[in-house]
């Protein structure tokens, strides 16, 4: 190992001399207006990146999933004092079957419960 003698690292790590980019992936709360089996309608008060890919967590009930979702448009909704609010359709990608059925179930209760209301 190299570096300064009071080094507590295992494994070594390496300036990097110009430059060298990354991304972080942080959850923000955001708002569901409508879902279907192929994406939702969010609202944020955050823009999103038009085809950008997004890692989703919803909790659908008593079931939370995580899922990849691309942005398929984005809008401003509403400007409130200094608050700008963002819809933006979110097509649901690569989702598993037991995600999607999750998302069907889920569905399919709340129409259900409408249904005998």
């Amino acid at each position: 190992m190299t570096g300064p003698p009071d080094e507590k690292r295992d494994i070594e790590r390496i300036e990097i001399l110009g430059e060298l980019h990354g991304e972080v992936m942080l959850f923000e709360p955001l708002s569901i207006r409508e879902i279907s089996s192929g994406g939702c309608l969010v609202e944020t008060v955050f823009q999103l990146h038009l085809n950008s890919l997004h890692d989703i967590k919803l909790t659908l009930g008593d079931r939370s999933i995580v899922l990849k979702g691309r942005v398929a448009h984005c809008r401003i909704s509403d400007v409130e004092q200094e608050i700008v609010h963002y819809r933006s359709g979110i097509e649901f990608i690569e989702v598993s079957d037991r995600v999607s059925g999750v998302i069907r179930e889920f569905i399919e209760a709340i129409k259900a419960s409408r249904r005998i209301s």
